[in-house]
């Protein structure tokens, strides 16, 4: 059977951009994450994954993958679902944050992530992961 994750990870994406907000990935690094290297904080990497700062954006039920500028060089990014963390609208906070595995838990160690934009240039300031709280659910 096919987790729920990947479906609502397009439904907050959808929701978002319907509703002109900027959605945000909240991705944790390991082996099978194919992303630059020089902008993973602490094991994670915060994405801007609005449709204007991606090219070939997918998300399926085992990949979110896409094009995107960092520093202005192209980059090719592959995301496993499962190490999607969370989606957020960058705006308002509103979003999903998913329960991790064991392992991802003790990669993270309780550190919060450093967000990074990608597009033409990162956003200035560079938004933070809202908090654990009233506007996020987290799914198990």
């Amino acid at each position: 059977m096919v987790s729920t994750k990947p479906y609502l990870i397009r439904a907050i994406y959808e929701w978002c951009v319907d509703q002109g907000f900027t959605p945000f990935i909240v991705v944790q690094v390991d082996e099978h994450t194919l992303v630059p290297s020089a902008y993973v904080r602490e094991g994670q990497i915060v994405l801007n994954v609005n449709p204007e700062a991606t090219h070939q954006f997918k998300i399926d039920n085992e990949l979110v993958a896409f094009q995107a500028r960092f520093g202005g060089v192209a980059h090719q990014l592959v995301v496993p679902i499962n190490n999607v963390m969370a989606i957020y609208a960058r705006e308002n906070g509103q979003g999903m944050v998913f329960e991790m595995s064991d392992a991802q838990e003790n990669m993270v160690a309780g550190k919060v992530p450093n967000p990074t934009g990608t597009g033409t240039e990162p956003p200035d300031p560079p938004p933070t992961p809202p908090p654990r709280g009233s506007h996020l659910k987290v799914i198990k």
